[in-house]
């Protein structure tokens, strides 16, 4: 991909492979090639290392945490507080990737509190409910 981005009142015509830049032209600035590269600097910058995913922190949640396992969307909650569950009961339905996804009970218990509800777009690790 090629972007302009200027420095220092230079447009420099930037070739970007794979994390790898290369100059491949040097023009002096323009009033609207400056606006273009000011555009497109942001994308040109150097490819950082991804962090990795940090759950959500939801404050109030008492009990073993269910997390979601990938990002995606809640389409169904399929159990209330209150409710008795067995291992591999169903608690939810989470759409990832135009898949619908059972999130289970990891074990027998009461579920104790539910974090989210039908709707609510969740990150990986995001608390979806709490079991006793």
């Amino acid at each position: 991909m090629k972007y302009i981005v200027t420095i220092n009142g230079k447009n420099y015509e930037v070739e970007v492979e794979k994390g790898q830049a290369n100059i491949v032209k040097t023009t002096e600035a323009s009033a609207v090639t400056a606006q273009v590269a000011a555009a497109a600097a942001p994308a040109a910058q150097p490819a950082q290392p991804a962090a990795a995913p940090q759950p959500a922190v939801q404050s109030g949640v008492t009990g073993e945490p269910v997390n979601a396992p990938m990002p995606g969307t809640i389409l169904a909650v399929k159990v209330n507080p209150g409710a008795s569950v067995k291992k591999g009961d169903v608690l939810f339905i989470l759409e990832a990737m135009k898949m619908e996804n059972e999130i289970t009970a990891p074990r027998d218990g009461v579920v104790a509190q539910i974090a989210v509800a039908k709707g609510a777009s969740v990150s990986t690790g995001d608390i979806l409910a709490a079991l006793q």
